[in-house]
């Protein structure tokens, strides 16, 4: 074999490996394109049905939340007590039909319904009707059994006599702590079927036994999601909750849970029967809410996104072989390029001169702007200190209150112990020093509290709790709160929240908006101010609430400018808002002025939440 049939030889076989190679390549780049594109599709499917999942249960859990203190406020009604003390009254028994007839009216119920301990129906709002409830017995309904126990009893079933779903609100009619009979209210679902049937998805709600009950879907009702077992079948159909409908199964199979409220699931055998399946749980009623969201616009996803990855690597392998082509032809130019270069490097040269002293210039002006800047943050800092000796300044009347108290009940004390130790008597004498001893310990925690409000801040962004940076900064005003006679109320989560914050700036910052607001209600006949915290997935919320006359439309956009004040200059100089706005910028949040509707200024503090890690308990101790 000649030399150039074994460079052809050798050449077929490299652009054979190399066509195998990126053979290989798309098929592995297809895969993962469309299992990631899949992963992303699931997502946003999800997102969308969770809007959807939330409003119905909203809707759902509204519309039983009507109904649910009727029968409560019903059973009080003195015509219905007399009536089951003297259930032989024939003339009560029309005006009681009527009165529950017009009461079904009003509420847009479906029946109302009088039963004594027994659980005879002894009045009726359809007493007028082809087949009333009155003169049956429904004495093996739960919803009758919970109200014979004094509780409000609730239950979903089928009518035995209308034989048409609703939901049963029941509660006991009491006189002189004994039970005489049960108020009963009828509702009915299934407007909620047809208001959510022109959507795609298709909705459903189960009983605790998983058996659905409310469907968009009509061949799903009475069908569990999952195989039950015998003795529960039995259960519901002795219960006669379904009256004699079959309970069958949808044979819902679980193919891949995303999240605890979310997984792909099958209906049926037919791949086309994939479904993404979220559901949320009504806890007070006992029952479960899901979605089903065919995966059409996923699989679509999926193929548009392997489309469009093929055209790209085709595109791309073009590209490639486009630029090996193109390399040989760009050799034939490098003696070009080469004397370009020369004659470019001589031009640089040229340059290099005046880039040098310009360089040489702009180093000077960098350094020159770091000082000023440097100077503007010491500024600051000190402006915010004396901001804070400022507040504490507007404090001291009612900080020296706190501590002339006890100064007043010392002298008191030690006037009385040396009484009684001229008299020998050392117990009393012993129980006045340690009086003293309390309220010089009292006296060391206020003036503790003030050294540490008066510090100057570190100006790092850690981790800190917001309960504990109130209560420090309630410490600081709550004498000038008491002074005034205001009241303060605080709302805020059971579990501790943590935003990303500088401690003492953002104490200073809660401190200037309290005493703002003290100030701002300081003419009113009832004073009070309210904070309340709220927290989401990404910020917490402060807002300070007051019941003053509020902050004039013309000066909400100059509130936070620098000397701006409508108080008199005794009260400031117009920087502790001005102040508290920069200090809020610095730890990346956002504070904000408003009016409320019905009067008062409301003020909004947004930080971002700290997220903690395993050094979580050491950033709780530093905070304690």
């Amino acid at each position: 074999m000649d030399k150039n049939s074994l460079q052809r030889k050798r050449s077929k076989l490299i652009q054979q490996t190399l066509f195998l190679s990126l053979a290989l390549l798309l098929v592995i780049l297809l895969w993962q394109t469309a299992h990631w594109s899949r992963q992303i599709a699931l997502e946003n499917l999800q997102q969308q049905n969770q809007h959807q999942l939330r409003l119905f249960v909203a809707n759902l859990q509204g519309e039983l939340e009507k109904y649910k203190f009727l029968p409560e406020l019903l059973a009080t009604n003195s015509l219905l007590i007399n009536f089951l003390q003297n259930p032989n009254d024939v003339k009560r028994i029309t005006d009681l039909n009527r009165y529950l007839e017009t009461i079904n009216k009003v509420a847009d119920a479906s029946d109302t319904y009088l039963m004594n301990a027994e659980g005879w129906t002894i009045a009726a709002s359809n007493w007028s009707s082809e087949r009333p409830f009155v003169g049956r017995n429904f004495s093996y309904r739960p919803y009758f059994q919970e109200a014979m126990k004094g509780k409000l009893g609730r239950y979903f079933a089928l009518g035995s006599t209308s034989n048409k779903r609703g939901y049963y609100f029941a509660y006991p009619v009491k006189d002189a702590g004994k039970i005489l009979g049960a108020v009963v209210i009828k509702i009915e679902l299934q407007g909620f079927e047809e208001s959510w049937r022109e959507l795609k998805e298709e909705f459903v709600v189960t009983d605790p036994d998983g058996v659905i009950f409310i469907s968009t879907n009509n061949d799903w009702r009475y069908k569990s999601l999952y195989p039950l077992e015998k003795a529960v079948i039995n259960r519901v159909q002795d219960s006669r909750r379904y009256g004699d409908a079959t309970i069958g199964t949808l044979n819902v199979t679980k193919k891949d849970q995303l999240t605890t409220e979310a997984q792909v699931v099958n209906i049926g055998d037919l791949r086309m029967s994939d479904h993404l399946m979220l559901v949320k749980d009504m806890p007070e009623a006992g029952w479960q809410v899901h979605i089903f969201a065919g995966l059409g616009v996923v699989n679509a996803q999926v193929l548009r996104s392997l489309l469009i990855t093929t055209i790209v690597y085709i595109a791309i392998v073009f590209l490639i072989f486009y630029f090996v082509q193109r390399s040989r032809r760009l050799k034939e130019r490098e003696l070009f390029e080469k004397r370009a270069k020369r004659i470019l490097e001589q031009r640089v040269k040229e340059r290099t001169a005046d880039l040098t002293s310009a360089n040489i210039r702009l180093l000077r002006e960098i350094e020159e702007h770091r000082r000023t800047d440097e100077t503007l943050r010491k500024t600051q800092d000190e402006l915010i200190q004396a901001a804070k000796m400022a507040a504490l300044g507007q404090m001291s009347s009612g900080i020296n209150h706190e501590l002339n108290q006890p100064l007043a009940a010392i002298r008191s004390y030690a006037d009385n112990a040396r009484a009684y130790l001229d008299r020998d008597r050392k117990d009393e004498a012993s129980w006045n020093l340690e009086q003293i001893a309390e309220l010089t310990e009292r006296m060391a925690k206020i003036s503790r509290q003030l050294k540490v409000f008066s510090r100057k801040t570190t100006g790092q962004l850690v981790p800190v709790s917001v309960q504990a940076v109130i209560d420090n900064a309630l410490k600081i005003v709550g004498p000038q709160l008491k002074d005034t006679n205001t009241e303060f109320h605080r709302m805020h989560p059971a579990d501790e929240i943590y935003v990303m914050a500088d401690m003492v700036q953002l104490e200073q910052v809660l401190v200037n908006l309290i005493a703002n607001a003290v100030h701002a209600v300081e003419k009113q006949s009832t004073r009070w101010i309210r904070l309340v915290v709220e927290g989401d997935s990404e910020k917490a919320t402060i807002q300070i609430i007051d019941n003053g006359p509020g902050i004039a439309t013309e000066n909400l956009e100059r509130i936070f400018d620098p000397f701006f004040t409508t108080k008199s200059e005794d009260r400031g100089l117009g920087l502790g808002l001005s102040i508290s706005y920069r200090i809020v910028e610095m730890m990346h949040g956002t504070l904000s002025a408003s009016n409320q509707n019905s009067g008062g200024a409301v003020f909004t503090l947004k930080l971002d939440l700290a997220r903690l890690t395993e050094n979580e308990t050491h950033a709780e101790a530093l905070f304690e």
